[in-house]
């Protein structure tokens, strides 16, 4: 195998047991430069590890849409992070989701390994590693958002939710009576996580307190997450 030149990556992953031993191997093996800072199954134990720490590529294996929102919860309490995503999906749209959702890359597990080395090494130096048929495709799908919302105004304010702010939002119409402390044990956050969400989207969508914001979410049918 052939070695690829690059800078020094810290790479944390993130993956299931089997996969992420082989991946560290990999990654070990592949290039002398290339540390690794660490390994969890989850992105919440991550985030723990990686509290206080510098910023690292972080490599999460997402094969499905509860992978995604792991993407998601890393993104959201760590947009730092330049997030590669390793996948045994052929599903282009859940590619493509996960770069809408913060990704800097995708790679194919059954890709040779030389490919995920220069991902990592693009990725590590800023760039972007998606395909030129993804490119394509996120070009047309961020257009025609665009476009959707210049049309309402009402979604130009839900387009800037994150999708853990539209989680949040979703837990709390469902149940709205129930108190924070339940709602942020739903979604595995601590209350004051769910209180600087809470804060955060009163003002992306102009209202004042719980009952605004469970009038507004059923009004424009934000009761189920994202």
């Amino acid at each position: 195998m052939s070695v690829i030149r690059m800078s020094a990556a810290r790479v944390y992953v993130i993956a299931p047991a089997m996969t992420s031993w082989g991946l560290e191997r990999l990654l070990q093996s592949g290039h002398p430069h290339i540390e690794m800072t660490g390994a969890a199954r989850t992105a919440g134990v991550a985030l723990a590890e990686m509290a206080g720490r510098p910023t690292c590529l972080v490599a999460i294996a997402i094969d499905c849409d509860a992978d995604l929102l792991e993407l998601t919860l890393l993104h959201d309490s760590l947009p730092s992070a330049r997030c590669l995503m390793i996948t045994g999906s052929r599903d282009t749209t859940l590619a493509d989701r996960a770069v809408l959702a913060g990704a800097r890359g995708v790679v194919k597990n059954w890709e040779a390994p030389e490919i995920l080395l220069k991902a990592v090494e693009k990725v590590n130096e800023g760039e972007l590693w998606i395909d030129r048929g993804a490119t394509s495709r996120l070009f047309m799908e961020m257009a025609r958002q665009k476009a959707a919302e210049g049309r309402d105004p009402e979604k130009s304010k839900i387009a800037t939710l994150t999708m853990r702010e539209r989680q949040a939002i979703a837990a709390m119409t469902r149940d709205c009576a129930a108190p924070a402390k339940v709602i942020a044990g739903r979604l595995c956050i601590s209350e004051h996580t769910l209180r600087n969400h809470l804060t955060s989207i009163y003002s992306k969508l102009e209202v004042c307190n719980r009952l605004d914001l469970y009038a507004y979410a059923m009004r424009h049918q934000l009761a189920e997450a994202a």
